[in-house]
């Protein structure tokens, strides 16, 4: 936890925080400050600074806040991934926020498993909860927007034209693509497939809605991994 992410319900009083859950027990396990020291703090979607230690105990912690300073950059994606097994979701869903995409489309796929679909983890909470990890990893406070689109076709035909257009629009496949464009800190749009990658039709409907293919290598990545390695080919350190 290298920022202690604050809610609007936190606050018993102007800039005055009193912690009691994972955080807390985070801070008083790890952190183990004593009162006058600071921890990096940030509110959800809103500034960053550092917090006082005022007191801590047994049950609680209560800190004075000063949050001034501005977020990090987030970057200018929209990702489009289709919606990987549960547990790859989990990990990928922390690293996007890490990473600093602020927009996410989980969309149907012919090789994604009808049952992922009813997974739990798709729930609002559950999301939200792994977003919050990954915030907390990178020192961010903007929290992704995550929508989800059950059906392949009419997303992409009605939908993704809008999202694509003036971007530097991409999907991630590893036949008969070009290679991956040079790191540009650009609007840009890039979906990624499945295990297995997408299909034929698939792809030939992304182009239809103006998404060029592209490709890493000539080694196969899982999702999880070719997240993290085309977004960090696609955009220059910030």
């Amino acid at each position: 936890m290298n920022l202690i992410l604050l809610f609007d319900d936190d606050f018993i009083a102007p800039a005055r925080v009193r912690l009691s859950d994972r955080r807390y027990a985070h801070i008083r396990a790890v952190q183990q400050p004593e009162a006058g020291e600071t921890l990096k703090v940030g509110l959800l979607n809103g500034a960053i600074g550092r917090a006082r230690v005022l007191s801590v105990d047994d049950q609680s912690i209560e800190l004075e806040t000063c949050l001034e300073e501005t977020p990090p950059t987030a970057l200018p994606l929209t990702l489009i991934m289709a919606l990987p097994r549960p547990k790859m979701l989990k990990r990928t869903l922390q690293t996007i926020a890490t990473m600093g995409v602020k927009r996410l489309c989980l969309i149907n796929s012919y090789r994604v498993d009808k049952s992922y679909w009813s997974s739990p983890l798709l729930g609002d909470d559950t999301i939200r909860e792994q977003l919050l990890l990954g915030l907390e990893q990178a020192g961010d406070t903007q929290l992704p927007d995550v929508s989800l689109h059950k059906r392949f076709k009419p997303f992409v035909e009605d939908e993704l034209p809008a999202i694509a257009a003036d971007t530097r629009a991409l999907v991630a496949h590893p036949y008969e693509a070009s290679e991956c464009p040079p790191a540009e800190q650009t609007p840009t749009t890039l979906a990624i497939g499945p295990e297995g990658g997408f299909i034929r039709y698939e792809v030939e409907k992304l182009q239809q809605a103006g998404l060029a293919p592209i490709h890493v290598g000539q080694r196969i990545l899982r999702v999880e991994t070719a997240v993290p390695v085309l977004l960090a080919r696609l955009f220059p350190p910030l």
